[in-house]
């Protein structure tokens, strides 16, 4: 089971989540998406919570709500985590310590813990094949991206031969038609009918 919660869409319109228990939240651990922050009390046990970003939103773009007082909430984005097989169920550690911010909420804000109660909802989502369906349409998005760069590339690569071709080409039409001073002298053409067969 895993609980949902949406935040007021002035506030952004992003989707808090949560494990029921250390199981599920081994699954939310394992599929998680790279928008997601993974947010916990500090040496406490404590649910793991998540908040999904939009795509090209940082940490940086939130902020902070708690349901106890005086308490450090430790946060970081979910590719930080890193579970290895030695680690107690529901246990995580950090790939990269840097990455890892913690918060001191001195003060519960019941407002906030009570309208995202109201809009709580239980679901069992296959948190896999979520995972799966994203990675698919994000890899078929790259694919699209980057076959139409290399059919950009190649329309440049065209351009650049046909106007190489067309310079090559002028310059062969010039040469053909320059004239030296002697022909001009001896010639019976005039400079005006020399100038129409150049042009």
């Amino acid at each position: 089971m895993v609980f949902y919660f949406k935040v007021r869409p002035e506030a952004g319109d992003y989707t808090i989540f949560m494990g029921l228990d250390k199981f599920e939240n081994e699954d939310l651990i394992k599929y998680g998406f790279p928008e997601d922050i993974w947010f916990h009390v500090d040496k406490m046990s404590s649910a793991h919570v998540y908040l999904r970003l939009n795509k090209g939103q940082t940490m940086d773009d939130i902020s902070e709500g708690n349901k106890t007082n005086n308490i450090d909430v430790v946060y970081t984005p979910w590719y930080n985590l890193k579970k290895t097989p030695s680690m107690d169920v529901g246990q995580v550690g950090f790939h990269n310590s840097k990455l890892v911010r913690i918060v001191k909420v001195e003060k519960r804000i019941n407002e906030i813990v009570n309208r995202l109660n109201k809009t709580k909802v239980e679901r069992k989502p296959d948190l896999k094949a979520e995972r799966e369906a994203v990675s698919a349409a994000e890899k078929a998005e790259r694919k699209v991206q980057l076959r139409d760069k290399k059919r950009r590339e190649e329309m440049e690569r065209l351009e650049k031969e046909k106007q190489a071709e067309i310079r090559s080409y002028k310059n062969l039409m010039v040469q053909e038609k320059m004239t030296s001073n002697k022909q001009v002298a001896s010639g019976s053409k005039t400079l005006e009918e020399l100038e129409d067969d150049f042009m």
